[in-house]
């Protein structure tokens, strides 16, 4: 993991691999040209005030994530400058996003791979714009390196992993207030949370061969008593003594056995309870409604909800917030084989309702209905389930955004809110009633499928029927979010992205806080 250090040095003093620094475009400067944002005084001083001169001579045009190379001039103990684009500038008055910081520091980040220290003289005055660019640089410094040189277990004795690869040793923030405890308090955040979130991306990024039912429970229970957090796993006979119907109904088909985890983290003072259950199909191969060619190569990522629960309990207990939060790891391996459930089959529910399974390929909502009737028995204040459940969210909201649904339009609301101010792209959707009748089976209570059209809806609408009565819930369907194919961006590594932890830390944060109502 990249170390963080808020640093007493100035940008010319500071002995680094590399300096990086803001640029931004727009009106800001007399030519309209580049403007150097604040941090780089020192920099540009460096460069007797051409620096944005010189960027611009080097074709560099200040748009957001351009990162530009240059050699320092003699005055900086750093051999190189990075620029990193931060788009236009802002208005009079006005500060630069945090997202925009954030995804700055990202990129910047990617660009270091192979360094062991960078300064960041990105602007940091204010205790939020240092987050950012703190929890930026970290997440963007991420690299998954555990199968490959000598990282890998199975590689010839005395490899060594290509230096090239490896994430950028450390992050000197500079420009901040070191001795400030609002500054070491957002330092010490960040590095907890960016922590978690890469500790699940490794997760979705592991390879199923390695991670199933039972690996993920043991990464689980060793977590918890890391950092004080009561793990408890429900193996196969206690699911089937308890009536898992729908976890044991999912996993039948595979060797690995499906496994329910929780994870209870505590507080002596807190208030509410918060309930994160979360979707781990740690394969799934449609079952015998067999995936396509093209539609299963990526499917270790279906435990990608698990994943981002498990990173949330931690990160709640790093931060000892003052609320209690419960995390549900609904895991299992989705497989075809003489025992796997069969299209037609009816599965007996923890809750005591009965299900026919018409797709064996929509297995995502069967394992959380069995962790959502289980997280209702212990009457929490709210229940978030987050899980890559359906194509559907896909088609209508991209790979970018993750859908939020709620049995409570101002808890929706909520959390949308919490999204965006967080960096997480999100949007509301509704569950119409009207959607509810297509899941009507002649032979059981409900079907697993309903109507093709609105799937990503119908598939919110069957889980609202396994949350208890009068427990505010929400739904996030993060399919698209969560696992990232194409290019790098900012912060966003390719593979694993640890979609909606952000989201579900700062929610514990309100609830702890009584700010959540």
């Amino acid at each position: 993991m990249t170390a963080l250090t808020l640093s007493t040095s100035g940008a010319a003093t500071l002995r680094a691999d590399a300096l990086v620094v803001g640029i931004a475009k727009g009106a800001g400067s007399k030519s309209g040209g580049l403007v150097v944002a604040p941090g780089a005084e020192a920099v540009d001083k460096a460069f007797d005030g051409k620096l944005a001169a010189v960027l611009e001579t080097l074709g560099a045009s200040g748009a957001e994530g351009e990162v530009t190379k240059l050699p320092a001039p003699s005055g900086l103990k750093a051999p190189v400058v990075i620029a990193v684009g931060l788009g236009p500038v802002p208005e009079k008055d006005e500060a630069y996003d945090a997202e925009t910081l954030r995804r700055a520091a990202g990129s910047a980040a990617r660009a270091l791979k192979g360094s062991k220290k960078a300064g960041f003289a990105l602007p940091t005055e204010s205790v939020e714009d240092a987050s950012a660019v703190a929890e930026g640089a970290l997440l963007g410094a991420y690299a998954f390196t555990a199968y490959q040189g000598g990282e890998n277990k199975l590689a010839p004795k005395g490899a060594k992993p290509d230096a090239r690869k490896l994430p950028l040793g450390e992050v000197a923030l500079l420009g901040t207030k070191p001795r400030d405890k609002a500054f070491k308090a957002a330092a010490e955040r960040a590095v907890a949370v960016a922590e978690e979130i890469n500790r699940a991306r490794d997760l979705i990024n592991t390879p199923p061969n390695d991670l199933y039912p039972e690996s993920f429970a043991a990464v689980a229970t060793a977590a918890g008593k890391e950092h004080g957090i009561k793990v408890q796993v429900l193996d196969e006979k206690a699911l089937v003594k308890g009536g898992y119907g729908g976890l044991l109904g999912v996993g039948q088909g595979s060797t690995h056995g499906p496994r329910l985890v929780k994870l209870a983290y505590t507080h002596p003072k807190a208030e509410k309870t918060l309930a994160l259950v979360g979707k781990g199909i740690t394969y799934d191969s449609g079952g015998i409604s067999l995936k396509p060619a093209g539609h299963n190569e990526t499917m270790k990522c279906d435990m990608s909800g698990a994943a981002a629960v498990f990173a949330a309990v931690v990160s709640a207990s790093r931060l000892g917030l003052q609320v209690n939060v419960t995390g549900w790891l609904a895991l299992a391996e989705n497989m075809p084989s003489g025992n796997a459930t069969r299209p037609g089959d009816v599965l007996h529910m923890y809750s005591g309702k009965t299900v026919e399974v018409l797709n064996t390929d929509a297995e995502g909502r069967l394992v959380l209905a069995d962790a959502l009737t289980r997280a209702s028995e212990e009457k929490p204040d709210a229940i978030v389930d987050v899980a890559t459940l359906t194509g559907a969210m896909v088609l209508a909201l991209g790979n970018r955004t993750f859908g939020v649904m709620s049995n409570d339009d101002a808890f929706r609301t909520s959390i949308h809110e919490i999204a965006e101010e967080v960096g997480e792209a999100s949007w509301p959707m509704p569950l119409p009633a009207d959607l509810r009748k297509g899941m009507d089976s002649p032979t059981a209570d409900i079907a697993n499928m309903g109507e093709r059209m609105g799937g990503g809806l119908v598939a919110g609408l069957f889980l609202k029927e396994f949350v208890g009565e009068g427990i505010a819930w929400a739904h996030l369907d993060i399919a698209g979010p969560a696992f990232h194919e194409g290019a790098p961006y900012g912060y966003t590594p390719k593979g694993g992205t640890g979609s909606a932890v952000r989201t579900l830390v700062k929610l514990a944060e309100r609830t702890a806080a009584g700010d959540l109502g």
